[in-house]
C-alpha cells in the first residue's frame, strides 16, 4: 500500500484533501457526538444557577465536560466550533446545499452584506448575557420550550414529541434562513458557548498565522475567505483572534502559501496535525463522560 506523502501533492490535491477531510470529521462528530455543544452549555448554565441560588458548585458532568473543552480550547483554540461541533457542522451543510442550489440555477446567491454581519457578531454576548441573567435569577427553568438548541438535540435524537417547543422550533427555523444567508450564522452571531469561547486567552502556538513580508499588495484572500471575516496575526504575534473557528479554509485560500500554525515546524502538516487534534478531542470526551 502505497503510504500518503502530503508534500508530494498538488495545491489543488491538498486543498481537496482538507477539504474532505474536514467534512468526514464534521460528519461523524455530528453523528456519534452531537451532544457535547449541550452538555458543555448545560454546564455553563449549572455554574450560574448555583451561584444565583447562594449553592457551591458541584463538579457535575457537565461542568467536567465545560472545564475540558475550554481546556482544550486554550490550547488549540476554537478547533471544536470549526470541525466537531454538530451545530456549527449543521450550518455548514444548509449553507453549502443553499450556494449549490443557486449554483446549479446559475443564479447569485442573496447573501448578507458584510456591515450586517460585523454588528451581528455582537448579539452572542448579549445572547450570554441574558441566559446568565435568567439562569441567576432563577427563572431559567421557566423559559422551557424556547431553546433552539435543545429543539435540535431532540430531533437530531429523533424524538418528534415538541408539544410545547414552539417558540424553539421558530427560533430554530430562523436560525435555518441564516444558515443560508451566511456561513457560520448561528455560531458568529448567536452562539452562547461561542460567546464563552471568544473570550478565552487563547495560546498561540496553534493558533494560525501568517508570514506578511512576502505577501501580495492588497491580496487579503484569507480574511474574504474566513467565514468570520478576520485578518490573520503576523509571525511573532501572540494575539489570536477570539472568533476564529480555526476551520483552515484560509490555509488553502493563500497564493503564497504563508498562513500556518504558532509553530512554524508543522507547517505543511496540517492534515496529519487535524486528524491528532480530531482524535485528543475524541478521547477527552469520551473520558470525560459525552
Amino acid at each position: 500500500m502505497k503510504k500518503l506523502n502530503i508534500h508530494n501533492l498538488k495545491a489543488k490535491e491538498i486543498k481537496k484533501l482538507h477539504t474532505w477531510l474536514r467534512a468526514l470529521i464534521q460528519i461523524l462528530y455530528f453523528l456519534f457526538l452531537p451532544s457535547v455543544y449541550t452538555a458543555a452549555f448545560a454546564g455553563v448554565k449549572y455554574i450560574f444557577i448555583q451561584i444565583g441560588a447562594g449553592e457551591a458548585i458541584g463538579m457535575t458532568s457537565f461542568v467536567t465536560v465545560l472545564i475540558v473543552l475550554c481546556a482544550y480550547t486554550i490550547l488549540f483554540g476554537r478547533f471544536f466550533c470549526g470541525f466537531a461541533c454538530a451545530f456549527g457542522s449543521l450550518g455548514d451543510g444548509i449553507h453549502a446545499f443553499y450556494l449549490w442550489c443557486f449554483k446549479k440555477r446559475k443564479k447569485k446567491p442573496v447573501l448578507l452584506s458584510e456591515k450586517i454581519t460585523e454588528k451581528l457578531s455582537y448579539l452572542k454576548y448579549l445572547v450570554l448575557t441574558v441566559i446568565a441573567v435568567l439562569c441567576f435569577a432563577g427563572v431559567y427553568g421557566k423559559a422551557k420550550g424556547t431553546s433552539p438548541w435543545d429543539v435540535f438535540s431532540m430531533l437530531h435524537a429523533g424524538n418528534l414529541h415538541l408539544q410545547g417547543y414552539l417558540p424553539g422550533v421558530i427560533l430554530l427555523l430562523l436560525i435555518i434562513v441564516g444558515m443560508c444567508l451566511e456561513e457560520r450564522f448561528f455560531c458568529r452571531n448567536l452562539c452562547p458557548m461561542g460567546a464563552v469561547f471568544s473570550l478565552l486567552p487563547v495560546l498561540p502556538f496553534f493558533a494560525l498565522h501568517r508570514d506578511r513580508e512576502n505577501c501580495i499588495k492588497g491580496c487579503s484572500g484569507c480574511t474574504k475567505k474566513c467565514p468570520s471575516g478576520i485578518g490573520l496575526p503576523e509571525d511573532g504575534s501572540l494575539k489570536v483572534e477570539g472568533d476564529c473557528f480555526q476551520c483552515q479554509k484560509c490555509i488553502d485560500t493563500c497564493p503564497k502559501k504563508h498562513i500556518h500554525t504558532g509553530i512554524k515546524g508543522l507547517k505543511g502538516n496540517e492534515f496529519w496535525f487535524t486528524i491528532l487534534r480530531a482524535i485528543l478531542l475524541l478521547v477527552i470526551m469520551i473520558w470525560a463522560g459525552v
